[in-house]
């Protein structure tokens, strides 16, 4: 048999996962990534500490869901490229036996999926290409995985900016959630407009002609939740989110806004 070809990466433009990848120390990057990420850190020096706020918040999250709430089934939309902390990773230290699938359609993220595959012996974690544009497609393979009739949490973190249109965005995320059952969480964040320079840095990103993304405000970022019960405190800075007082990690408000929610 032939083998199998990679997808083709480009590393002309900058690419958010990239750059995500390098601003959290990560290596999985190239020139133009750093270049952009530089550029973007002069306008806006505050975006390497909203990685890793982000980074937190997703542990801090998926902790509560695999302990507290006891999830065990767990599908994380937009993943990105691996780093410390994936979602497996921090579910199955609470629960060995949780099931992940992760979920992404970037060349460069499929290249390395292999780095996240490595599951507990007693849990799952598997890989699946497709496009959050296409809920019905990740629910379908999904279910190759998890069972679709048991509480899911929905693991959404940076990655509705992508999607220009706030009704579409907010509707997509609806359309995933209308496929899990009652018990299933969503947790979720993305950035906010409540910085001018992380807009004109953003908006300056966008000019250099990589995939797009678009800030919103906290009402827009809360509407993401509508129609779930809001876990306390809510939608708020993440780093407010049930911060962990004995952490190393300063209480350090970042743009980006977060929270979680149940399906009723």
């Amino acid at each position: 048999m032939p083998a199998q070809e990679h997808p083709k990466i480009d590393t002309s433009v900058p690419h958010s996962a990239r750059i995500w990848n390098y601003w959290l120390g990560g290596r999985d990057n190239y020139p133009v990534d750093r270049e952009a990420g530089d550029q973007f850190a002069q306008v806006f020096p505050g975006i390497a500490e909203l990685a890793k706020a982000s980074r937190h918040f997703l542990s801090r999250t998926v902790r509560y869901l695999a302990g507290e709430a006891g999830i065990r089934q767990f599908l994380d939309v937009g993943t990105g490229l691996p780093t410390v902390d994936n979602t497996h990773e921090v579910a199955q230290r609470v629960a060995p036996d949780a099931r992940v699938v992760y979920v992404d359609n970037d060349p460069l993220v499929l290249v390395h999926a292999n780095a996240l595959l490595a599951s507990a012996p007693q849990g799952v974690t598997s890989f699946i290409d497709a496009d959050m544009h296409d809920p019905e497609a990740i629910l379908k393979a999904a279910s190759r995985t998890l069972d679709l009739t048991r509480p899911v949490a929905l693991i959404l973190m940076q990655i509705t900016g992508h999607i220009a249109d706030t009704a579409e965005a907010h509707a997509l995320v609806r359309r995933l959630m209308d496929g899990l059952p009652p018990g299933s969480h969503l947790a979720f964040n993305d950035s906010s407009d409540t910085s001018a320079a992380n807009l004109e840095a953003t908006q300056q990103y966008n000019d250099t002609g990589a995939e797009p993304y678009h800030l919103r405000t906290p009402a827009e970022l809360t509407g993401f939740f509508d129609g779930l019960e809001l876990l306390e405190p809510g939608v708020v800075p993440i780093a407010r989110w049930r911060p962990e007082i004995d952490s190393a990690v300063a209480l350090v408000d970042v743009d980006a806004w977060g929270g979680v929610g149940r399906k009723p």
